[in-house]
């Protein structure tokens, strides 16, 4: 179990599909657990420290970019009953547990979020959740906490078929040739949060 771990948070395992049927008990405990928030936490902490430690300038151009879910979102409760990530991926049953809009907050990204607030860095979400998300997403952002942001980027048919990474990568750069600072990033780069229930390309 601890190998798989490893493994995965190393990118030394990639392109799975599932977790092995064996480490669910392994993955729910860990997620249900203390340890999850400790890893989240330590994350999190140098995030904060490396952007407190830059001598930011106060025009208004300095953005911080967030990944939702797993990220400021957490989609635990879905995955807590379809098996911790040893089920294939859903599309239809993940979307309709999005639409609730009802995923908690990862206390630990909130709490880095509302830091970098005060510092007076703006912030941009980019997802890979559809652009007929928006709507149920800008709500449930709000009522766990993240009530200001500068954008909220969402993935359109533009991306369709593209990698997570090519999307992502693609909306950053738009982002600095508008004239924004990208001083940090959370997520699935950078400052990488633990997830050990999907593999993101």
């Amino acid at each position: 179990m601890l190998e798989l771990g490893l493994g995965v948070e190393t990118n030394n395992i990639i392109n799975w599909k599932t977790v092995p049927a064996e480490c669910e008990s392994y993955v729910g405990h860990y997620l249900l657990g203390h340890q999850y928030r400790k890893d989240s936490k330590v994350v999190a902490n140098e995030a904060w420290l490396y952007a407190k430690s830059l001598n930011l300038t106060n025009d208004g151009k300095n953005v911080w970019v967030f990944d939702i879910d797993e990220t400021t979102l957490s989609n635990l409760p879905y995955y807590a009953d379809h098996g911790f990530g040893t089920e294939l991926y859903n599309s239809t049953a993940f979307n309709t547990w999005v639409l609730e809009g009802t995923a908690p907050a990862l206390p630990e990204s909130l709490k880095l979020y509302k830091k970098l607030f005060k510092l007076g860095v703006k912030i941009v979400f980019i997802t890979g959740r559809g652009e007929d998300q928006r709507n149920v997403t800008t709500t449930n952002l709000k009522n766990v906490g993240y009530h200001t942001w500068e954008k909220l980027v969402l993935k359109g048919s533009t991306y369709s078929g593209n990698t997570s990474y090519v999307y992502k990568s693609a909306e950053r750069t738009k982002l600095v040739k508008s004239g924004f600072r990208i001083i940090g990033n959370i997520g699935d780069r950078t400052f990488k949060l633990p997830d050990p229930m999907y593999y993101i390309s």
